[in-house]
């Protein structure tokens, strides 16, 4: 069963459709299957969650890219934690900041799916929740994200918008990018 701040996704389903529309965006196939969603405030994760959370951070944000940085930043306990399950195994992840934290507006950063969830749509799925959430938690809010260059044309596809010029973070090229 699911609880508060708990939503599963098993395809599309009509409401989700009219949802995804209203976000500005079509998906072209179907959203992953069994992925089941849960999002909380810092104070809120077990041990377990963060632990699990800062795992697939450090794999894909320190080893996959190869990029010493300190993911640990001093912002989780800022932020809400949204992660994404398929099977019990967390697939994806991605933290939702109010306005004036990271930027004037609010954000969303630290996305990624894990190599379990790739290939899969579990990034499209993720970010369609994301947006969802930052819709439930800061209404009528712009939502202004740091992505790296190569993903531009996925956040185009929900909407966002380069509002910066190209800049080196971590030496990887990135645009600010804004959703109204």
């Amino acid at each position: 069963m699911l609880g508060f701040g708990d939503q599963l996704i098993g395809g599309l389903r009509p409401e989700d459709l009219s949802s995804h529309r209203r976000l500005g965006y079509h998906l072209k196939k179907p959203v992953s299957q069994n992925l089941t969603w849960r999002c909380r405030p810092f104070a809120e994760l077990s041990s377990v969650e963060l632990y699990e959370a800062l795992v697939a951070r450090q794999e894909v944000f320190v080893v996959e890219q190869k990029c010493a940085f300190l993911d640990a930043d001093g912002s989780d306990p800022k932020a809400w934690h949204l992660l994404g399950r398929l099977d019990g195994e967390l697939a994806a992840y991605a933290r939702l900041f109010p306005p004036g934290v990271k930027y004037e507006e609010a954000s969303i950063g630290r996305v990624l799916t894990t190599r379990a969830g790739r290939g899969r749509n579990f990034g499209r799925a993720l970010m369609a929740e994301a947006i969802r959430r930052m819709d439930e938690l800061f209404p009528e809010q712009p939502i202004r994200i740091g992505a790296q260059l190569y993903l531009r044309r996925f956040y185009e596809s929900f909407a966002f918008e380069a509002a910066s010029a190209v800049y080196i973070e971590d030496d990887i090229p990135h645009v600010e990018m804004l959703r109204r």
